[in-house]
């Protein structure tokens, strides 16, 4: 079968950004979203996707570089799924990520918006995320400078060979991963911990986990660094060999006296979720502690809890600003997961009530309320739509505020009549997706109208970027 030949478009100028990180550049009429290029590169584009009136495609030759090209700080990158954007200047970075909200608002929204707010920034750019999990793998992903350096029979057909590795997913590739040195999303003893973990197992001649065939001991490694100093290491097995579980934990608990939380999970399923998995703890605590503010959280192995701390604090602070909570109104917390944003808001409530459908979230958020010894908020598991019916306002009081705090795609349009019909003169909407976000602004405007705006970057060298709004009931 012929190969079909690439379809090329030539010196192209890459003239702006658009949603999900891509460049974008135009010929002819056409819009052509872009892999890998910066704004102001002369680029030679492989088209990989053409229709009518827009294209999608790769960088195969940049001719001239952008004023703006800045040298990524990572070796990795470029290979790499994360930190996308290191050759962007972080104060390009954070233009971009603002005129991306405003787009979607406008485009998406098409509702009446105030000026938005400048974006909240991140203080910190490098080492700020408080958890990273990594894969063991028994295919090593080869750049195209590691197989030349192969030196393999050239015109024979010849596979590469499978070496282990320990580190992140090649992006479009399920089996192979990226044998990761040196990582810059996390504080050390990070980088330390997975490679004296690698070449540990690797002196032992413990197996690395192969995914197309479901075996091997070693599996996927969860790190959490707290502000607090605590340290949490959970490593996953993917076969229940207890005498190399016991010697590979017994390495971690004497090489790192800074591990407060050991735990292993042994996880024989086809997929690497461990939600449904029960991690046993080796050594030490059983909860990490982390701050937000002045509150304590607990934070076991499976907790979901916010990945920038630092940032997290300065989204909830614009969270709480935008209630204007007085210290009278009843506040309700919807999708709240551990409770983490209706805690940091209750110095100023009368009342929290907190819904999500996650029954272990809850669990958490009643440890985390008892933990703060917080008396005024009440959290409850299940349908938001099931629970906020008009009896349970005749137990627990009308919302005065809502807080909605959704995952990326959105709000069910069932809850968003929900909201309609709670009628509370103010919502937040907290979001990780400003596009869905729009979209549902759209449909709360029958009865709400958009009076605050403030973008906030969690994630450096990344395209994602939150958003928080602030909603008043309409009046008539």
């Amino acid at each position: 079968m012929r190969r079909k030949k690439d379809t090329m478009m030539l010196e192209l100028e890459v003239v702006g950004y658009a949603a999900g990180g891509k460049s974008l550049a135009k010929k002819d009429g056409k819009v052509i979203f872009i892999e890998g290029a910066v704004p102001g590169d002369i680029v030679d584009v492989r088209i990989t996707k053409n229709k009518k009136d827009w294209a999608e495609g790769t960088v195969r030759k940049i001719h001239q570089f952008s004023k703006d090209r800045v040298v990524p700080f990572c070796k990795h990158f470029g290979v790499c799924g994360g930190c996308k954007w290191q050759m962007l200047p972080y104060e390009k970075q954070a233009f971009y990520k603002q005129s991306e909200v405003e787009q979607h608002l406008k485009r998406i929204g098409k509702v009446d918006i105030p000026e938005i707010q400048p974006i909240a920034s991140a203080k910190e750019t490098v080492f700020y995320r408080n958890k990273l999990e990594y894969t063991f793998s028994s295919k090593k992903y080869f750049t195209t400078d590691e197989i030349a350096q192969l030196n393999l029979p050239v015109g024979e057909k010849i596979g590469l060979p499978s070496i282990p590795a320990l580190g992140f997913h090649v992006p479009g590739s399920f089996d192979k991963v990226i044998d990761i040195d040196e990582c810059f999303l996390q504080q050390e003893p990070s980088n330390q911990v997975r490679n004296d973990l690698r070449k540990f197992v690797l002196d032992k001649g413990y197996s690395f986990y192969d995914i197309r065939n479901h075996i091997g001991l070693m599996r996927n490694l969860m790190i959490r660094k707290c502000t607090t100093g605590d340290l949490m290491v959970n490593v996953v097995f993917g076969e229940d060999d207890r005498d190399a579980i016991a010697d590979v934990m017994k390495f971690l608990r004497e090489r790192f006296s800074a591990i407060t939380s050991l735990y292993y999970t042994v996880n024989t399923k086809f997929n690497d979720s461990i939600f449904d998995q029960q991690p046993i703890l080796f050594s030490g605590n059983a909860y990490a502690i982390e701050k937000l503010g002045k509150w304590k959280f607990k934070i076991s192995p499976k907790s979901f809890f916010q990945t920038n701390t630092k940032q997290a604090e300065r989204l909830y602070q614009i969270t709480k600003d935008f209630t204007e909570l007085t210290g009278k109104e009843i506040v309700y917390d919807l999708y709240c997961g551990t409770g983490s944003i209706g805690i940091f808001v209750s110095d100023l409530a009368k009342k929290i009530i907190g819904v999500e459908l996650i029954e272990e979230a809850i669990a958490d958020a009643k440890e985390n309320v008892s933990l703060n010894q917080i008396s005024n908020a009440s959290f409850f598991a299940g349908d938001v739509a099931n629970i906020c019916t008009d009896d349970f306002f005749q137990i627990h009081g009308r919302p005065d505020v809502i807080i909605t705090d959704p995952p990326r795609a959105g709000m069910h349009e069932k809850l968003i009549h929900q909201i309609l019909h709670m009628q509370a003169p103010t919502v937040v909407y907290v979001s990780c997706n400003p596009a869905t976000q729009a979209r549902d602004l759209n449909l709360l405007s029958e009865k709400y109208a958009v009076t605050a705006i403030k973008p906030v970057d969690m994630f450096p060298h990344t395209h994602h970027i939150e958003n928080v709004v602030q909603l008043k009931l309409k009046r008539d």
